[in-house]
């Protein structure tokens, strides 16, 4: 049994250098993610096991499906905020948001309503996993205009981009910054998405790496995967990652 155990050590990865992870689905009972808070303890518990030290967790705002608000996003971070101190676990967790570019993300730009960042004015979007939005580049730009930095959420894993990747130079140029999911790198979503991920790298278009951890078959994914550290070791010696600054 001792050696079964010694040889899971040694195949955990080590995010400590990280630091943040600025993605995440941990707020209990509100999207796809984490269902109550015994389970984002102990999701939570892996991710410091690893070596992360502070979360900012992202629930969708996807009107569709996920009907979230500051409302409802800041009473789920007050819930489990009451079960880490409970528990005595003493790591820092804000909240903040995944906005799906839709007609209701349109409202909130249009309304000027004041929107959840990840830090600063640093506010995380997503396009669909189907097509993108016809307008998205007005969209940013809207954004943009309300003093918003955007940050595109897991570009690597919009698929129809493949074939048009001049569409990654103009959202540079444009002033986007691109957050790749630790995923990806680990190539959990397949070859594809892994190699669209490290492509972008090489074009030194990432300033934020997260995990997007939904549940425990990510968080084992995370721990184990042989091809994990190297992207994310290259992309911490760049000195491009911002991760570290929020």
């Amino acid at each position: 049994m001792f050696s079964i155990f010694k040889k899971r050590s040694q195949s955990e990865n080590n995010l400590a250098a990280l630091g943040t992870d600025m993605h995440s689905h941990l707020l209990p009972g509100i999207d796809d993610g984490s269902p109550d808070s015994e389970t984002s303890l102990q999701l939570m518990r892996g991710m410091i096991e690893l070596g992360i030290s502070r979360f900012i967790t992202t629930p969708h705002i996807y009107w569709d499906l996920y009907k979230n608000d500051p409302g409802t996003i800041g009473a789920a971070h007050s819930t489990l905020n009451d079960a880490l101190a409970t528990e005595r676990i003493d790591t820092p967790i804000r909240a903040a948001a995944e906005y799906f570019m839709d007609d209701h993300f349109d409202r909130l730009i249009n309304s000027k309503a004041p929107l959840l960042t990840i830090s600063g004015n640093m506010v995380l979007v997503e396009f669909s996993f189907v097509s993108p939005p016809a307008n998205f580049k007005n969209q940013l730009f809207n954004l943009q205009i309300n003093g918003y930095q955007p940050v595109l959420a897991h570009p690597e894993r919009y698929m129809y981009l493949t074939g048009s990747k001049n569409v990654f130079d103009d959202l540079k140029d444009a002033g986007c910054l691109f957050q790749v999911n630790l995923l990806s790198l680990a190539g959990y979503y397949g070859k594809p998405p892994a190699d669209l991920a490290n492509y972008l790298i090489k074009r030194q278009y990432v300033e934020l790496l997260g995990t997007d951890l939904h549940h425990f078959r990510h968080l084992d994914a995370l721990r184990f995967s042989p091809q994990l550290m190297s992207p994310v070791n290259g992309l911490l010696d760049s000195g491009r990652l911002l991760n570290s600054k929020l």
